[in-house]
């Protein structure tokens, strides 16, 4: 009877060690296996604003073309912004994996309102000259926006 007990703790005890060792090779296997470098970027907040930014120019161009032709100063405009996002897509999708930490909402955020400020400038310098007062104010603005996003990248 003595015995039955030993060897039925015996038995319950080993089996906690073995589930307690096969939980522990099974966390440390889970933690040595990388995600990989796209994933994480398509992953991050950055991607994602970006995305978003995309995708809201993407059916405002959409809308625009239902009712008006490509020479229609929005839908030129709308284009233009779609191509810098497209262009910092591009750029984020790049990115080495030590560099993708950096990839934050702030940095989206960043981006986004460059796009913008990229495509106002834009439309001033083809309305007036460059020494025109607000085709420089337009110019500043987008050179600070480049400058904060150099910072972080």
């Amino acid at each position: 009877m003595k015995f039955l007990r030993l060897a039925f703790v015996l038995v319950f005890i080993g089996s906690f060690s073995i589930v307690g060792e096969a939980q522990l090779r099974s966390r440390k296997s889970a933690k040595s296996t990388p995600v990989p470098i796209r994933t994480a970027i398509r992953h991050s907040p950055a991607f994602a604003e970006l995305i978003l930014r995309r995708a809201e120019l993407e059916s405002s161009l959409a809308e625009l073309l239902v009712s008006y032709k490509e020479e229609f100063p929005k839908v030129k405009e709308t284009r233009y912004e779609l191509d810098v996002i497209r262009a910092d897509i591009k750029e984020i999708s790049s990115t080495s994996a030590s560099q993708t930490g950096k990839l934050t909402l702030s940095l989206g955020k960043l981006l986004v309102r460059r796009a913008e400020l990229a495509t106002d400038y834009w439309v001033l310098k083809n309305r007036y000259s460059d020494q025109h007062p607000s085709t420089k104010k337009s110019k500043r603005k987008l050179e600070i926006f480049e400058r904060a996003i150099k910072e972080i990248i």
